[in-house]
């Protein structure tokens, strides 16, 4: 004999279809903005991954070009990788390196783009901190006190804090402001980490300055 739904099973699945009815257009599309979320992330951390694996092949080619201190390469394997990888950590992280090795290359105007670039483009504060006082370094050597002075300004995060200090003291030596690069290098030694070796520069520069790093000064100026 066929099987048949007792008033209760009736009414529950009547209830079944009233719900379904009035809710299930809605329930469906939610489904679908769901699982079509899940879907694009998916696409989404699978296309990062493809990018990030081919510009760490262009990274491996700026580190060749370094070592190999081949300029051109440098700046074709830099250009690569912002062009068609731009948004990558490599491609930033790349064009530190690559600036390094213009710079060293005589290519200075080359490397400074590549510093620009990197320090525009990258959302990593470590990244642009470092790409920012490498532009102060980079002005200071071509004689441009301001305009290594112009590459510090704003904030800076905390781990770059020492360095950025006795980079200020450098651009103010070079303007022969003697007090302003002594209190700046003073900052500078304060904030350097005591295990640090750099921090021993810094005690040179202040000895150079007439500053006991311990505290005392003979205020030379």
């Amino acid at each position: 004999m066929a099987n048949t739904l007792d008033l209760e099973e009736q009414e529950q699945l009547d209830q079944i279809k009233h719900f379904w009815s009035r809710y299930g257009n809605v329930i469906t599309w939610a489904a679908i903005a769901i699982f079509g979320s899940i879907a694009a992330w998916n696409a989404w951390q699978y296309w990062q991954t493809k990018q990030s694996a081919a510009a760490s092949v262009l990274y491996d080619e700026v580190e060749r070009a370094v070592s190999d201190r081949d300029a051109q390469r440098m700046d074709r394997a830099l250009t690569d990788l912002k062009d068609k990888y731009g948004s990558t950590v490599f491609a930033q992280q790349g064009a530190l390196l690559a600036a390094k090795g213009l710079f060293a290359a005589g290519a200075a105007d080359k490397a400074k783009a590549g510093l620009e670039w990197a320090a525009g483009q990258t959302t990593d504060p470590a990244l642009q901190a470092i790409a920012r006082l490498r532009l102060s370094a980079l002005a200071l050597e071509q004689k441009d006190a301001d305009g290594a002075a112009k590459w510090l300004e704003g904030a800076m995060p905390p781990e770059f804090a020492a360095l950025s200090a006795d980079r200020k003291g450098d651009i103010h030596m070079s303007k022969d402001q003697k007090t302003e690069a002594r209190q700046a290098y003073q900052q500078a030694f304060s904030l350097m980490g005591d295990q640090v070796e750099y921090r021993r520069l810094i005690e040179v520069k202040l000895n150079a300055l007439g500053v006991d790093v311990s505290g005392a000064s003979t205020n030379k100026k």
